[in-house]
């Protein structure tokens, strides 16, 4: 991902959020935190059941924020993993040149043989 790709990424799904907690304390009104538990629970697909939209703008405006926010969570979370799987590469490969300089080892070979 492009540098500014991963803020652009998390600015995007925070905007969703907000305005999902917004759209529902309004629409539904929930209280602050009822409408981003909501918002939040239903982006990641967990789902409890405790809070059910009630009116038919609250139910279209749910479907629409499942379809745009949770492409953007699934890429949010794709992304994180990328960069924790990055840095473990990254620091196995300095684990083995480390191995390797300690045990006068430079034949590419790697610790094993």
């Amino acid at each position: 991902m492009k540098p500014g790709g991963l803020a652009s990424l998390l600015g995007t799904l925070a905007a969703i959020v907000v305005g999902g907690t917004v759209f529902f304390r309004v629409v539904e009104g929930w209280s602050w935190l009822d409408a981003y538990f909501f918002t939040v629970v239903t982006l990641s697909t967990v789902g409890y059941g405790s809070l059910v939209p009630a009116t038919a703008l609250g139910k279209i405006g749910t479907t629409v924020m499942i379809f745009l926010g949770l492409g953007v969570f699934v890429v949010a979370v794709q992304q994180f993993g990328r960069v924790v799987i990055e840095k473990r590469r990254t620091h196995t490969e300095w684990l083995v040149d480390h191995w390797r300089h300690r045990n006068g080892r430079d034949d590419g070979d790697g610790p094993e043989g």
